[in-house]
């Protein structure tokens, strides 16, 4: 095994990341060596290279990236249900001081990583972990998401969003989602009623589609004013408003008048305290069921990146110049001199 591997190291904010030889992690108890194929790029990454996540508790230098899909090469003392060989994805590393995907390789928590499907590729694979979790921490966790329900999503084409839509469906639910007139057909392929927010006011997409009752789950992946909308369109009562950009001064007024329930989702929470990093593997073990029953995807951007293009995609997605996930193809570089074989 090498002793040196190629990352992609943010040595202070806002700085370009430099690609270049660390040393090779060893798993420790109850972790295992996974040899990155593909590392996910989410807008997180962005703020924590610019200094502008102080959530994520990641101080630099540091390699980056939260989610990976690879292979396991290597075991850790106490590691069940793993083996040699076994393809994993998962949102394992990048935040807390941990070691992030946008490497060789990667030491991580079992508890934190699943079977990859067999359907998806490498790439599909590495860009669902933050998003699925993110998505079934509101949907399923907070509010038992279920058929006979009408859900909202507020971002149905984005990465959360468009999981969200999928999750909701699988599930038996009454799905809508907005989003701009450009993204209205990827919604309505992803089985929900799409509707165009520039076009169509709260109040009247909530009457039109539920005759003026609300809807009974609104999940938010927008933030600001739309936020301040689910709360006045949510179901009196029963009705659960759920956000993952809720970090803005919001009125409860209009959630409270209707008796209605809130619930905000922080999915770096596990990786942070160390609890509940269990759910986490769990969660990517039923999206796994999902994916290979054909009910969960993901697109992706159709630019690809390399290792040594960490930074012309980091541009790509702060940029929003894609309308899918930017997946970082990571590849093995020929043996440096030096390195154990």
């Amino acid at each position: 095994m090498k002793s040196l591997m190629l990352a992609a190291v943010a040595d202070a904010a806002q700085t370009s990341l430099t690609v270049r030889e660390i040393a090779r992690p060893a798993p420790a108890q109850g972790q295992v060596l996974v040899r990155v194929h593909a590392a996910g790029v989410n807008p997180l990454d962005i703020k924590i290279s610019t200094g502008a996540a102080a959530h994520a508790r990641q101080p630099l230098p540091a390699v980056l990236g939260l989610d990976l899909a690879g292979t396991v090469v290597e075991l850790g003392a106490a590691v069940d249900g793993f083996a040699i060989g076994d393809d994993v994805f998962g949102m394992a590393g990048g935040i807390g001081g941990a070691q992030g995907a946008m490497a060789e390789y990667i030491a991580v928590d079992a508890r934190l990583i699943a079977t990859k499907p067999e359907r998806l590729s490498m790439r599909e694979a590495a860009a669902l972990p933050l998003v699925v979790i993110t998505a079934w921490e509101g949907l399923v966790d907070r509010a038992n998401v279920r058929a006979g329900q009408r859900v909202l999503v507020h971002g149905g084409a984005g990465g959360v969003g468009q999981v969200a839509v999928q999750l909701a469906k699988a599930r038996g639910a009454d799905v809508y989602a907005t989003g701009s007139a450009g993204s209205l057909a990827f919604i309505r392929s992803l089985g929900a009623t799409a509707i165009d927010y520039n076009a169509e006011d709260v109040d009247s997409y909530v009457q039109r589609y539920t005759d003026g009752e609300g809807f009974d789950i609104i999940y938010d992946t927008v933030g600001g004013s739309t936020l301040d909308g689910a709360f006045r369109s949510v179901k009196a009562y029963t009705g659960h408003v759920l956000s993952c950009l809720g970090w803005g001064q919001h009125s409860l007024a209009p959630l409270s008048f209707k008796g209605a329930s809130y619930s905000g989702i922080f999915t770096l929470l596990p990786l942070l305290s160390g609890n509940g990093r269990e759910h986490h593997g769990e969660i990517m073990r039923e999206a796994s069921l999902l994916a290979d029953a054909g009910k969960l995807s993901i697109r992706l951007n159709e630019r690809r990146f390399g290792l040594h293009e960490v930074n012309e995609a980091f541009l790509d997605v702060a940029q929003g110049a894609s309308k899918g996930k930017t997946v970082i193809d990571v590849v093995t570089s020929p043996q440096r001199s030096g390195d154990d074989a």
